[in-house]
């Protein structure tokens, strides 16, 4: 099983407690239910049917579009094709805007968020030699593209995760195209969670502490990362540091942010930030609302990271 099914497990389980607030003369709703990136997902609309209907027709394109690039489920994706060769000789406008928030958030977080991390993670669950997939882990080894060079190129060796991000740009898309289509109340799961309107009222979840916390989300997204809820064999947990040699500092980290892609990212790699650095990141990047930790155990099992 791929790094993608396995956060989106614990994405889904962390934000199953879902409910719109009521509304004094509710709009026809439409529930879509699929499979995305190797897990189930999930588009509610309220909205007249003529708009409904089509808007819903764009966003599974806007779906398929991602997964096309960026999953590691499908033979024929971008992501398989570029592990498999080591390059992609030409990278369209949704590969270009993904890497670009990819380096920004590498270097917001010191680091600690790293696509290059795909080797590492296949050692530690298919008994590899870890040592040997961590000195491949490093993303500024990686040929980015230019104005003067559209490809991607990978050292030897090297192989891409978008775990952490790509559930969060594809529900992005999904948001932008149909608050695009006149849509005003919207919640969209595939993984992360973005909503349009509001509030719709998320429940947080953790491994160990259980649920910890309650939020109302409106025009506004949310990912959650547990290291714990999954792990690789010989004691190492589903999410990594690029290092290797680093255990989490949190249980579970919730991120609500304008963007579901930043929200991902950061909760990601804020699950091995001390406090101060997470303080630190989140006021890096302007798009992040609100951040919440989990120990999982003790008295004060959760808070707020004052932004």
């Amino acid at each position: 099983m791929s790094t993608l099914s396995r956060r989106r497990l614990l994405s889904i389980a962390a934000c199953a407690a879902l409910a719109a607030s009521s509304r004094s003369e509710p709009l026809p709703r439409l529930t879509w239910h699929g499979v995305a990136f190797g897990a189930d997902v999930s588009i509610t609309l309220d909205g007249p049917e003529e708009i409904t209907r089509p808007a819903l027709a764009r966003a599974r394109h806007e779906i398929e579009a991602h997964e096309r690039r960026f999953s590691l489920f499908r033979l024929d994706s971008d992501l398989v094709r570029l592990n498999a060769q080591g390059g992609l000789p030409d990278l369209d406008a949704r590969w270009r805007n993904l890497l670009t928030l990819c380096d920004q958030l590498h270097h917001a977080t010191n680091g600690a968020f790293d696509p290059t991390i795909q080797p590492l993670w296949h050692a530690h669950a298919f008994g590899g030699d870890v040592e040997a997939a961590r000195a491949l882990v490093g993303w500024r080894r990686l040929a980015l593209p230019t104005p003067m060079q559209r490809g991607l190129h990978l050292d030897a060796g090297q192989a891409l995760s978008f775990n952490g991000i790509a559930q969060g740009a594809a529900t992005d898309a999904v948001r932008d195209s149909l608050k695009a289509s006149g849509l005003t109340r919207v919640m969209i799961d595939i993984g992360e969670v973005a909503t349009l309107g509001g509030p719709w009222r998320i429940g947080l979840s953790d491994p160990t502490a259980g649920h910890f916390a309650t939020l109302k989300l409106k025009d506004m997204a949310l990912a959650v990362s547990s290291p714990a809820a999954l792990r690789l064999g010989a004691g190492a947990y589903h999410i990594l540091h690029p290092k290797g040699d680093l255990r989490p500092r949190w249980s579970s980290v919730a991120v609500a942010a304008r963007s579901a892609a930043v929200a991902d990212g950061l909760s990601t790699a804020g699950c091995f930030m001390r406090a101060a650095e997470l303080q630190r990141c989140a006021r890096q990047l302007p798009q992040v609302h609100q951040v919440l930790v989990a120990h999982g155990q003790g008295n004060e099992r959760a808070f707020s990271i004052p932004l």
